[in-house]
């Protein structure tokens, strides 16, 4: 049901400063309320760098979290499903694609720090969720980003494709990706 803005503008407008800011301060206490008031009214410049920066922060706690799993690469599926819910949340209210695929490589350095021998395993899913996020990488700055862009990202994508190309190529995902991206 469509909500009047003019009835909700005369409401508000009855309020009293002190009743307006406990009401911002009870919706902020929402993730999304406060990301948005964040980026859109309380620091429009810096707002999405301070999510940004949360945002890596908890991808750090997920990463030296203990995730369940029967094997290491069961366990690192979890652990990557984690950081990919916190970076859909991070996109949520902030539409710069450059931070994205800041976060998204991020994610990609703390997965490829790991030896490469947690690749490669038949039934585990790990190789296929990994070749997902680079092909979301590279879709983002190939295609949404500056080709000016290109340039940063290019050696780190290319080093990524190669190594899991050289491990995991038996999933269609991984083949269809490029050798490297130029």
């Amino acid at each position: 049901m469509p909500r009047d803005k003019a009835i909700l503008k005369e409401q508000l407008s009855q309020l009293t400063k002190k009743e307006l800011t406990e009401m911002v301060l009870k919706l902020s206490a929402k993730r999304y309320n406060y990301e948005y008031l964040l980026v859109n009214f309380l620091d429009k410049d810096g707002g999405e760098q301070t999510l940004f920066e949360e945002a890596k922060e908890d991808i750090d706690l997920f990463w030296k979290k203990e995730y369940r799993g029967s094997t290491i690469q069961k366990q690192h599926v979890n652990k990557l499903n984690a950081c990919v819910k916190r970076i859909n949340e991070f996109t949520v209210e902030t539409k710069n694609k450059k931070l994205e695929a800041d976060l998204i490589l991020y994610v990609l350095e703390l997965q490829f720090s790991n030896k490469t021998r947690v690749f490669g395993a038949r039934i585990s899913g790990y190789d296929y969720k990994v070749g997902l996020l680079l092909k979301k990488l590279i879709a983002i700055v190939t295609k949404k980003l500056h080709p000016d862009y290109l340039i940063d990202y290019q050696d780190k994508i290319n080093d990524f494709l190669f190594r899991i190309h050289k491990t995991s190529n038996r999933i269609n995902t991984i083949k269809e990706l490029p050798e490297a991206i130029e």
